[in-house]
Protein backbone atom coordinates (compact mmCIF):
# COMPACT_ATOMS: atom_id res chain seq x y z
CA UNK A 1 0.00 0.00 0.00
CA UNK A 2 1.31 3.36 -0.81
CA UNK A 3 1.23 5.86 1.97
CA UNK A 4 -0.63 9.20 1.32
CA UNK A 5 0.33 12.34 2.56
CA UNK A 6 -3.14 15.01 3.03
CA UNK A 7 -2.85 18.72 3.61
CA UNK A 8 -6.16 19.73 5.99
CA UNK A 9 -6.97 21.53 8.33
CA UNK A 10 -8.62 24.23 5.55
CA UNK A 11 -10.70 23.29 7.17
CA UNK A 12 -10.44 21.05 9.84
CA UNK A 13 -14.05 19.91 9.53
CA UNK A 14 -14.26 18.62 5.88
CA UNK A 15 -10.36 17.13 7.01
CA UNK A 16 -11.78 14.97 9.70
CA UNK A 17 -14.69 13.20 6.40
CA UNK A 18 -11.43 12.71 4.32
CA UNK A 19 -9.77 10.67 7.02
CA UNK A 20 -12.71 8.58 7.94
CA UNK A 21 -13.62 8.10 3.85
CA UNK A 22 -10.11 7.12 2.83
CA UNK A 23 -9.76 4.52 5.75
CA UNK A 24 -12.93 3.42 5.08
CA UNK A 25 -11.91 3.09 1.51
CA UNK A 26 -8.99 1.05 1.95
CA UNK A 27 -11.04 -0.90 4.62
CA UNK A 28 -13.88 -1.63 1.98
CA UNK A 29 -11.30 -3.51 0.11
CA UNK A 30 -9.10 -5.46 1.75
CA UNK A 31 -11.45 -6.09 4.80
CA UNK A 32 -9.64 -7.55 7.67
CA UNK A 33 -7.82 -4.49 9.75
CA UNK A 34 -6.57 -3.21 7.20
CA UNK A 35 -6.63 0.72 6.68
CA UNK A 36 -4.49 3.63 5.31
CA UNK A 37 -1.55 4.15 5.83
CA UNK A 38 -1.62 8.16 5.79
CA UNK A 39 -0.12 11.51 7.87
CA UNK A 40 -1.70 14.81 8.26
CA UNK A 41 -0.43 18.02 8.21
CA UNK A 42 -3.01 20.15 9.69
CA UNK A 43 -2.96 23.74 9.02
CA UNK A 44 -4.17 26.87 11.14
CA UNK A 45 -7.07 27.81 8.58
CA UNK A 46 -6.46 31.71 9.88
CA UNK A 47 -3.03 31.95 8.59
CA UNK A 48 -3.68 30.83 5.12
CA UNK A 49 -6.81 32.89 4.72
CA UNK A 50 -5.28 35.88 5.42
CA UNK A 51 -2.29 34.99 2.84
CA UNK A 52 -5.48 34.28 0.28
CA UNK A 53 -7.80 37.30 1.35
CA UNK A 54 -4.60 39.45 0.49
CA UNK A 55 -3.41 37.71 -2.91
CA UNK A 56 -0.57 35.96 -1.58
CA UNK A 57 -0.70 32.54 -2.66
CA UNK A 58 2.96 32.69 -3.21
CA UNK A 59 2.67 32.39 0.45
CA UNK A 60 0.32 29.87 0.93
CA UNK A 61 2.19 27.79 -1.49
CA UNK A 62 5.93 27.87 0.42
CA UNK A 63 3.36 26.88 3.40
CA UNK A 64 1.97 23.82 1.77
CA UNK A 65 5.41 23.20 0.30
CA UNK A 66 7.05 22.99 3.05
CA UNK A 67 4.07 20.86 4.55
CA UNK A 68 4.33 18.13 1.58
CA UNK A 69 8.27 18.08 1.83
CA UNK A 70 7.82 16.97 5.51
CA UNK A 71 5.30 14.54 4.97
CA UNK A 72 7.50 13.44 1.48
CA UNK A 73 10.56 12.94 3.80
CA UNK A 74 8.20 10.52 6.32
CA UNK A 75 7.77 8.34 3.14
CA UNK A 76 4.36 9.99 1.94
CA UNK A 77 4.19 8.45 -2.05
CA UNK A 78 1.33 11.28 -3.11
CA UNK A 79 0.12 14.48 -2.01
CA UNK A 80 -3.88 14.59 -1.31
CA UNK A 81 -5.24 18.70 -0.86
CA UNK A 82 -8.29 18.09 1.64
CA UNK A 83 -9.74 21.50 -0.01
CA UNK A 84 -10.88 22.14 -3.53
CA UNK A 85 -9.63 25.78 -3.61
CA UNK A 86 -6.12 24.92 -2.93
CA UNK A 87 -5.68 23.32 -6.00
CA UNK A 88 -5.27 26.50 -7.39
CA UNK A 89 -2.10 26.18 -6.65
CA UNK A 90 -1.90 22.01 -6.98
CA UNK A 91 0.51 22.39 -10.09
CA UNK A 92 2.95 24.35 -8.73
CA UNK A 93 3.08 22.06 -5.68
CA UNK A 94 3.29 19.16 -7.45
CA UNK A 95 6.35 20.72 -9.42
CA UNK A 96 8.19 21.69 -5.71
CA UNK A 97 7.42 18.78 -3.85
CA UNK A 98 7.74 16.11 -6.53
CA UNK A 99 5.48 13.90 -5.37
CA UNK A 100 2.25 13.47 -7.56
CA UNK A 101 -1.25 15.78 -5.99
CA UNK A 102 -4.28 13.50 -6.91
CA UNK A 103 -6.61 16.35 -8.21
CA UNK A 104 -9.79 17.04 -6.90
CA UNK A 105 -11.12 18.13 -10.44
CA UNK A 106 -9.86 15.66 -12.34
CA UNK A 107 -11.70 13.20 -10.18
CA UNK A 108 -14.66 15.12 -10.27
CA UNK A 109 -14.46 15.01 -14.38
CA UNK A 110 -13.93 11.56 -14.57
CA UNK A 111 -16.98 10.80 -11.94
CA UNK A 112 -19.46 13.30 -13.75
CA UNK A 113 -17.84 11.76 -17.55
CA UNK A 114 -19.07 8.09 -15.81
CA UNK A 115 -22.62 9.29 -15.80
CA UNK A 116 -23.10 11.13 -19.14
CA UNK A 117 -24.17 14.25 -17.81
CA UNK A 118 -22.91 17.51 -19.92
CA UNK A 119 -24.20 20.58 -18.16
CA UNK A 120 -23.52 20.84 -14.24
CA UNK A 121 -23.42 23.55 -12.11
CA UNK A 122 -20.60 24.23 -9.68
CA UNK A 123 -21.14 25.45 -6.40
CA UNK A 124 -17.76 26.52 -4.09
CA UNK A 125 -15.57 29.54 -3.41
CA UNK A 126 -15.34 32.36 -5.67
CA UNK A 127 -12.12 30.61 -6.66
CA UNK A 128 -13.14 27.56 -7.31
CA UNK A 129 -16.33 28.95 -9.04
CA UNK A 130 -14.02 31.43 -11.25
CA UNK A 131 -11.07 30.72 -11.97
CA UNK A 132 -9.96 28.13 -14.61
CA UNK A 133 -7.84 25.95 -12.36
CA UNK A 134 -11.30 23.75 -11.22
CA UNK A 135 -13.47 24.28 -14.22
CA UNK A 136 -10.63 23.68 -16.63
CA UNK A 137 -10.43 20.55 -16.05
CA UNK A 138 -14.16 19.58 -16.33
CA UNK A 139 -14.31 21.74 -19.94
CA UNK A 140 -11.66 19.53 -21.07
CA UNK A 141 -13.77 16.74 -20.78
CA UNK A 142 -16.40 18.11 -22.44
CA UNK A 143 -18.62 19.03 -19.17
CA UNK A 144 -20.30 22.72 -19.45
CA UNK A 145 -19.94 24.73 -16.43
CA UNK A 146 -22.92 26.60 -14.97
CA UNK A 147 -22.43 28.85 -11.68
CA UNK A 148 -24.31 31.26 -9.90
CA UNK A 149 -25.08 35.35 -10.28
CA UNK A 150 -22.84 37.54 -9.04
CA UNK A 151 -24.73 37.56 -5.66
CA UNK A 152 -25.51 34.25 -5.05
CA UNK A 153 -21.71 33.32 -5.57
CA UNK A 154 -20.98 36.25 -2.57
CA UNK A 155 -23.12 34.85 -0.71
CA UNK A 156 -21.65 31.43 -0.94
CA UNK A 157 -18.20 32.01 -0.80
CA UNK A 158 -19.58 34.18 2.43
CA UNK A 159 -21.17 31.36 4.26
CA UNK A 160 -18.29 28.90 3.45
CA UNK A 161 -15.87 30.89 5.80
CA UNK A 162 -17.94 32.04 8.24
CA UNK A 163 -20.28 29.28 8.72
CA UNK A 164 -19.12 25.81 7.04
CA UNK A 165 -15.40 26.64 7.72
CA UNK A 166 -16.55 27.22 11.64
CA UNK A 167 -18.76 23.74 12.02
CA UNK A 168 -22.06 26.42 11.81
CA UNK A 169 -24.60 24.61 10.35
CA UNK A 170 -27.78 27.06 9.93
CA UNK A 171 -31.14 25.93 8.55
CA UNK A 172 -31.81 29.40 6.84
CA UNK A 173 -28.20 28.79 4.79
CA UNK A 174 -29.44 25.54 3.87
CA UNK A 175 -32.59 26.65 2.27
CA UNK A 176 -30.44 29.29 0.58
CA UNK A 177 -28.02 26.50 -1.11
CA UNK A 178 -31.25 24.85 -2.20
CA UNK A 179 -32.58 28.37 -3.73
CA UNK A 180 -29.38 28.43 -5.36
CA UNK A 181 -29.46 24.90 -6.63
CA UNK A 182 -33.48 25.69 -8.24
CA UNK A 183 -32.03 28.35 -9.89
CA UNK A 184 -28.90 26.33 -11.83
CA UNK A 185 -31.64 23.75 -12.89
CA UNK A 186 -33.74 26.41 -14.30
CA UNK A 187 -30.88 27.45 -16.42
CA UNK A 188 -30.41 23.52 -17.70
CA UNK A 189 -27.86 22.03 -14.79
CA UNK A 190 -28.25 18.19 -14.85
CA UNK A 191 -26.15 17.93 -12.05
CA UNK A 192 -24.27 19.67 -9.05
CA UNK A 193 -20.59 19.60 -8.25
CA UNK A 194 -20.50 20.54 -4.27
CA UNK A 195 -17.09 21.94 -5.64
CA UNK A 196 -16.17 23.05 -1.56
CA UNK A 197 -15.38 20.33 0.94
CA UNK A 198 -17.82 22.21 3.41
CA UNK A 199 -20.52 22.00 1.44
CA UNK A 200 -21.62 18.09 1.77
CA UNK A 201 -22.18 18.91 5.44
CA UNK A 202 -24.83 21.10 4.59
CA UNK A 203 -26.25 19.80 1.58
CA UNK A 204 -26.94 16.29 1.03
CA UNK A 205 -28.66 13.78 -1.89
CA UNK A 206 -32.28 13.71 -0.13
CA UNK A 207 -32.71 17.52 -0.32
CA UNK A 208 -32.67 17.60 -4.21
CA UNK A 209 -33.76 15.75 -7.32
CA UNK A 210 -30.70 15.89 -9.85
CA UNK A 211 -27.28 14.25 -9.13
CA UNK A 212 -25.32 15.86 -6.65
CA UNK A 213 -21.53 15.39 -6.88
CA UNK A 214 -19.75 15.19 -3.60
CA UNK A 215 -16.15 16.30 -4.05
CA UNK A 216 -14.89 15.13 -0.55
CA UNK A 217 -16.17 11.62 -1.61
CA UNK A 218 -14.80 11.52 -4.96
CA UNK A 219 -11.40 12.73 -4.06
CA UNK A 220 -11.18 10.28 -1.41
CA UNK A 221 -11.98 7.94 -3.38
CA UNK A 222 -9.04 8.89 -5.79
CA UNK A 223 -7.02 8.81 -2.99
CA UNK A 224 -7.84 5.39 -2.32
CA UNK A 225 -7.56 3.70 -6.03
CA UNK A 226 -3.52 5.61 -5.95
CA UNK A 227 -3.14 4.05 -2.59
CA UNK A 228 -3.78 0.75 -3.68
CA UNK A 229 -1.87 1.14 -6.97
CA UNK A 230 -5.05 0.85 -9.08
Amino acid sequence: MKILGLIGGISWVSTLDYYKNINLGINEQLGDLNFAECMIYSFNYQEIKKNNDSGNWDKTLQMLSAAARTMKSGGAEAIVLCANTMHKIADQLESNVGLPVIHIATATAEAINQTGLKKIGLLGTRFTMEEAFFRNKLTEKGIDILVPDEADKAHIHWTIFEELGRNILNPATKQFYIDVINKLVAKGAEGIIMGCTEIPLLINQSDVDLPLFDTTVIHSKAAVKFALGE
